[in-house]
């Protein structure tokens, strides 16, 4: 009985051993997925704040909430199940739509690159959200959960090719906890982002002469934080998107470019031997951006040229008759 005892513990721990493995795997992949979709989390954590822009303070955490809600329901409930029946019956569709993916986020990078030297398009400011009412503030919402779909696509599918070798429940679990561990990320940034100027102000009229100085700091360096995440997020954007192009391109049989960069990593790599590895890296990153920038500002190019319908403004007359009609 002792004997049986003792070898049902022992299979008990070696079930637990296994178990331990294998969530210690799916942690590590999870871990390496998110960090090759590390540009597109600080693009989406520098696009989500302007969403909160102009609202009441006190809406403020109630409507990150809404998005981050939104951003769970994007990822688990529409991206996650489409990603891995896409892996399981059709995994070579996996890299077309990362490269359309990089497109993406290359023609963003190079759209926020030309409003920088003064030949992009800016869009009118908008009246505050505190003086356009609860609708506007529901449509702020859906358009911030949009543009969530359209990063969180990408975030996924980078996590997904990263992963692509396991079998189908690892897959499933290591995309969840990405899922979960990147929207909880970003929106616990962002909250503390947009709340930053509040907290300082709070700190500012404490008594302690040190804490208000620290306090006046932050609020001071909160504007400085926001340029500093915006142009991160554009140059990230760049980079992540024109490598998925440089790999993606090497993956389905052009094999120019990619062999340029990889020669040019060795060549730098030669010059500071005791960096090699960090030099490869930061070479790789240049001519990746420098792709993305190149293309992205094509298809820039190539968007400008299609005709778009504009609204024609009513004439007098017309004002003067949809005036009288209105009386």
């Amino acid at each position: 009985m002792a004997g049986g005892l003792a070898a049902l513990l022992d299979d008990i721990a070696a079930i637990a051993r296994v178990a331990a493995a294998s969530v210690d795997d799916v942690s590590a992949a999870a871990g390496r997925a998110s960090a090759k979709a590390v540009g597109v989390v600080i693009d989406d954590a520098a696009v989500t704040p302007r969403y909160v822009t102009g609202f009441d303070p006190s809406r403020e955490l109630p409507i990150i909430r809404k998005i981050a809600l939104g951003s769970f329901r994007n990822k688990l409930v529409f991206i996650l199940p489409a990603a891995l029946i896409l892996s399981q019956f059709v995994p070579w569709i996996i890299t077309p739509i990362l490269m359309l993916g990089g497109t993406y986020l290359s023609f963003e990078g190079a759209h926020k690159v030309l409003e920088w030297v003064g030949l992009g398009h800016h869009d009118p400011e908008a009246a505050p959200v505190v003086e356009q009412g609860k609708q506007q503030e529901e449509k702020m919402v859906g358009s911030a959960i949009r543009t969530d779909f359209i990063l969180s696509t990408e975030i996924m599918i980078i996590a997904l090719n990263e992963v692509a070798a396991e079998g189908f429940l690892s897959r499933a679990l290591i995309l969840a906890v990405v899922a979960i561990g990147i929207t909880v990320l970003v929106y616990g940034v962002v909250a503390l982002i947009v709340k930053m100027d509040d907290i300082g102000m709070g700190l500012a009229k404490r008594e302690s002469e040190g804490v208000q100085k620290i306090g006046r700091g932050l609020v001071k360096a909160m504007p400085i934080v926001l340029r500093v995440l915006s142009t991160v997020g554009v140059i990230a954007m760049l980079w992540v998107g024109g490598h998925i192009l440089l790999v993606g391109m090497d993956d389905l049989g052009f094999h120019p470019i990619y062999a340029f960069v990889h020669h040019a990593e060795e060549v730098v790599a030669g010059w500071v031997p005791v960096l090699g590895g960090t030099v490869k890296w930061l070479t790789n990153t240049f001519f990746s951006a420098i792709l993305g920038l190149v293309i992205g500002l094509v298809v820039v190019g190539v968007v400008s040229l299609v005709p778009h319908r504009e609204q024609k403004a009513p004439a007098a007359g017309e004002q003067d008759q949809a005036a009288a009609a209105s009386h």
